[in-house]
């Protein structure tokens, strides 16, 4: 059986509204953390694949001081196609599986990509969800629902997406919001920004809030910046 992966695209300032939205997220309490990694195969994310497949390794060796990280990667694209490969703690088997996806034209499921996050939470509890994409296809009320869903569940939704443009970064900031997640963009030309987001939901699904803070005080600059609103109560 065929297996397929997605692409990725990123960008750099929103960390900070990032990680200041990252604080109204419910902590984590699991010693091993979930996270659906979901991705947008579609013909035009093809370009920026290979600078996710770099930046993915950085999520798991960012938790392994938290107790590590179970990953499930997901992904659609070409018509009415989704894929939801193993769990897997191990980077290199997510890279492997990441070089061999194709790319194939096709409309958005977004709305499939949140649904199967409620039946995965369902099964087992899921700390996060980041979902990578550049475009929406869908009736957004039908995406709002189920993000709803997702936040009365406690799965934040992280969504990074890439370019930035409406229409779709309305609907996408609203998945965020309904599932008490947060919304960042991103483009081809800043794979930092990208990395350090990856970076901070790994951190936040293997070890909650207080993880993610500790990121920032250990890197400092940036990320720093970032979560010192973490800490702010006006944000939260």
């Amino acid at each position: 059986m065929a297996d397929r992966t997605p692409t990725v695209r990123p960008q750099s300032s929103a960390v900070a509204a990032f990680l200041n939205q990252a604080a109204k997220v419910p902590a984590v309490s699991s010693n091993r953390g979930r996270l659906i990694f979901a991705m947008d195969a579609t013909a035009s994310r093809g370009p920026t694949w290979g600078q996710a497949i770099a930046l993915q390794s950085d999520m798991f060796r960012e938790t392994v001081a938290l107790g590590g990280l179970d990953v499930q990667l997901a992904y659609y694209r070409g018509m009415l196609e989704f894929a939801a490969l193993p769990w897997t703690a191990n980077a290199d088997r997510m890279t492997a599986s990441m070089q061999r996806v194709s790319f194939l034209a096709g409309e958005t499921q977004i709305e499939r990509v949140l649904k199967h996050a409620v039946v995965e939470t369902k099964r087992k509890k899921v700390n996060a969800v980041v979902f990578i994409g550049d475009a929406v296809e869908e009736v957004p009320d039908r995406l709002a629902a189920v993000a709803g869903e997702l936040g009365v569940l406690g799965v934040p939704v992280f969504v990074f997406h890439e370019g930035g443009g409406e229409p779709a970064a309305s609907t996408f900031k609203s998945i965020a919001r309904l599932s008490r997640g947060a919304y960042a963009t991103f483009d081809s030309s800043s794979p930092q920004k990208l990395r350090d987001l990856l970076r901070g939901v790994a951190a936040y699904a293997a070890g909650g809030r207080r993880a993610l803070q500790a990121l920032g005080q250990r890197d400092g600059g940036e990320m720093l910046k970032l979560t010192s609103q973490l800490s702010d109560p006006n944000n939260r």
